[in-house]
C-alpha cells in the first residue's frame, strides 16, 4: 500500500505565460508557491476475491473490471501509461476541487507518485512534473498550461521558467522574515463558486496571439514582483497582484463575473492593496493581499465568504506511507477465466 501527499498551489504572477503557444514563442515565468492544504492519494492492489477488478473512489465510486472501464479520464490513462491493473485507488482532500489550486494536477502527480511506489520505482520530482504534464495534456487531452504540475511537485516558493527546451525551477531567495510578512498578508476566500476550468482555458488558448501585449507584461510581472520580496517590499507585492488581475481579466472575459467583481471590489475599499482570482477564473478561491491592520475590515467585508487559512510549505509530493505489495498479475487472468 502506498499513501501520497501533494500540495495545493496559489498562482501569483505569469498565469497564460505557461501555454506552449506563447512559451514556445516569447518564452514564459510564474511565480508561485505550493501551500499546506494537500490531497491524499491511497493506492493498493485489490484482492482477488471480487465480481470487479478496480476500485476507484473520489467524488463517486467506480469499480469495474477492465481499465478501459474506468470513467474518470486521469485514472483510466494514468493506469494505461504505467501499466496498471487490479487496483483499489482512494482520493481525499483538504479543499474541494475545480476552484483554482491546481487540484486535478496535484492529483495527477499523488496518483503518479503513488504508481512508481506500488512498482518499487523512484522518480525524482522533474520526471514526476514532466510524466504529469504528459499524462495531462497530451494523454488526456486537456487544456491548459503546465505549471500547475511543477508547483505540486517541487513545492515551494518558486520562480518557473518556461522556454522552447522545458522548464527551470528557481527557488525564490528571500529572508525568513520577509516571506512570512507576505504570507501573513495574504488572506483566502472561498466564493462558493466551482467551474470546469477547460472551458476558460481553452478560451484563453484562442486569445494567445491576440493577447501578446498582456501576456508579455505579465511575465514582466514575475520579475518586478521577484524584486519587491529580494528588496523586502512586501506591501508592492500586493499592489502588483492588482495590476495580474486586471490584465488577466483583460485577456479572457470569462475569468470574472459580477458577483467576483463585487467582492474584489469590497476588499479593495475595506483597504486590501490587491488580489486576484485564482487558476482559469470563474470561480473558486479569491486571494486577498491585505496588510494587518487592515484584515478585520476586510473580513468584514467579504462576511459571506468563508475564509481559508494556509501557511506556505516546501515539500512538494511526496510518500508519507509505503508498503511493498506481492503482486501476482496470474490473479487477472485467472479471474478472467
Amino acid at each position: 500500500m502506498v499513501i501520497t501527499q501533494t500540495p495545493f498551489r496559489i498562482s501569483f504572477f505569469g498565469g497564460g505565460t505557461d501555454f506552449p503557444g506563447f512559451y514556445e514563442k516569447h518564452g514564459g515565468q510564474v511565480l508561485s508557491t505550493s501551500i499546506d492544504k494537500y490531497c491524499y492519494v491511497t493506492v493498493r492492489h485489490l484482492p482477488p476475491f471480487f465480481e470487479y477488478s478496480n476500485n476507484i473512489v473520489y467524488s463517486k465510486c467506480e469499480q469495474v473490471k477492465h481499465v478501459d472501464e474506468i470513467e474518470h479520464p486521469l485514472v483510466r490513462n494514468a493506469m494505461k501509461h504505467l501499466d496498471m491493473h487490479d487496483l483499489t485507488i482512494l482520493y481525499d482532500a483538504d479543499l474541494p476541487a475545480r476552484t483554482g489550486l491546481g487540484t486535478s494536477s496535484s492529483f495527477a502527480v499523488g496518483l503518479l507518485s503513488a504508481f512508481y511506489s506500488l512498482k518499487g520505482k523512484y522518480v525524482d520530482k522533474r520526471r514526476l512534473a514532466e510524466e504529469a504534464i504528459y499524462l495531462e495534456r497530451v494523454l488526456c487531452n486537456e487544456s491548459g498550461g503546465i505549471q500547475d504540475q511543477i508547483a505540486a511537485a517541487y513545492g515551494g516558493l518558486n520562480k518557473i521558467i518556461f522556454g522552447p527546451g522545458g522548464f527551470e525551477v528557481h527557488p525564490m531567495v528571500v529572508s525568513g522574515g520577509v516571506k512570512d510578512a507576505l504570507n501573513d498578508n495574504l488572506m483566502l476566500f472561498f466564493t462558493g463558486l466551482s467551474r470546469y476550468s477547460f472551458t476558460i482555458q481553452m478560451e484563453q488558448e484562442k486569445n494567445l496571439e491576440r493577447k501578446n501585449r498582456q501576456l508579455l507584461r505579465m511575465k514582466d510581472l514575475v520579475d518586478e514582483a521577484e524584486r519587491t520580496l529580494v528588496e523586502g517590499r512586501v506591501d508592492d507585492f500586493g499592489r502588483l497582484l492588482d495590476t495580474e488581475w486586471e490584465l488577466k481579466r483583460e485577456i479572457n472575459g470569462k475569468v470574472s463575473n459580477p458577483v467576483i467583481d463585487g467582492h474584489y471590489d469590497r476588499a479593495m475599499e475595506a483597504g486590501a492593496l490587491g488580489g486576484k482570482l485564482l487558476g482559469a477564473g470563474g470561480g473558486g478561491f479569491l486571494l486577498i493581499y491585505a496588510p494587518k491592520e487592515k484584515q478585520t475590515q476586510v473580513r468584514q467585508a467579504l462576511g459571506g465568504l468563508m475564509e481559508i487559512p494556509f501557511r506556505f510549505e516546501t515539500g512538494g509530493s511526496r510518500v508519507l506511507y509505503y508498503v511493498p505489495e506481492i503482486y501476482d498479475p496470474m490473479e487477472k487472468r485467472m479471474r478472467e477465466k
